[in-house]
């Protein structure tokens, strides 16, 4: 485990496991980096995986309003000095536009990204009026609807499997704690606003990796972004959606790899 200290003074904590060249990874919503932890062990045979816990989903930390972007740009540069260069970032949904930012903000810091899917803001607001019904149902002690509100109308999924999802939300003590965080998260996103043109000038190798399965949208925010980066490849991996990292663990550890040999 890593611990260190921000920039405002926050404890930055950050799981490490095995030796070699450092990959620094950045969760997706709804989580603490579990959901990286098979990617991550099958890394660590030949490099030093850091799966940064994100201030957003850090239960222990009292929020009266969202953490923005930039503080936790800042915890990824506190865990990128500790570790030293290169490093080789990777950034999932939400966890990718964390990254991007930190591309932008410390450019010299990492030598590579791969970015899953970033759930970036490409014009109109990314949650908008369906975070603020997901919040009143959660605020009328209605966890379930909140969580299937954000995934119909923020994800984009079926209904039916947003339901879905919003059920098995509700007997889940871990996401129902989460949920909030989860929400804040897409006010996060909001608040930043399109930032294409300073992703534009991200002169870092980086693959854009995509499942032909996601929710559409993703896939054309992934698109707009990779129109303005000038050193980006994209890969698609076909048959998986946006957990590829849970259900093909081996295809995205391999994927990394790929650029991790060519940059670290």
């Amino acid at each position: 485990m890593i611990t260190t200290t921000s920039a405002d003074g926050t404890t930055v904590l950050a799981a490490d496991e095995g030796r070699g060249p450092a990959v620094l990874v950045l969760h997706p919503g709804s989580d603490d980096g579990r959901t990286w932890g098979k990617v991550a062990g099958l890394l660590a045979a030949r490099f030093r995986v850091v799966r940064l816990h994100r201030r957003q989903y850090r239960l222990d930390l009292t929020v009266g309003s969202p953490f923005s972007i930039a503080q936790e740009v800042d915890d990824v540069l506190a865990v990128a000095k500790v570790t030293g260069e290169p490093v080789l970032l990777v950034g999932h949904s939400s966890g990718a536009v964390v990254a991007l930012e930190a591309l932008v903000a410390s450019p010299s810091t990492f030598a590579g990204a791969v970015l899953y899917e970033p759930a970036l803001v490409i014009g109109p607001s990314l949650g908008g009026e369906a975070v603020k019904q997901a919040r009143a149902a959660l605020a009328a002690g209605k966890p379930g609807k909140a969580m299937a509100i954000w995934l119909r109308d923020v994800i984009r999924l079926p209904p039916w499997l947003a339901r879905l999802g919003g059920a098995y939300v509700a007997v889940r003590p871990r996401y129902r704690a989460l949920l909030p965080r989860q929400l804040d998260d897409s006010d996060a996103l909001d608040q930043l606003g399109v930032r294409l043109d300073a992703y534009a000038r991200i002169e870092t190798p980086i693959i854009l990796l995509t499942g032909d399965r996601s929710p559409a949208h993703l896939g054309e925010r992934l698109d707009a972004l990779a129109r303005r980066l000038p050193h980006a490849e994209k890969v698609v991996m076909h048959g998986k959606g946006h957990a590829a990292n849970q259900t093909a663990p081996g295809k995205v550890a391999r994927i990394i790899e790929t650029l991790a040999d060519r940059v670290l």
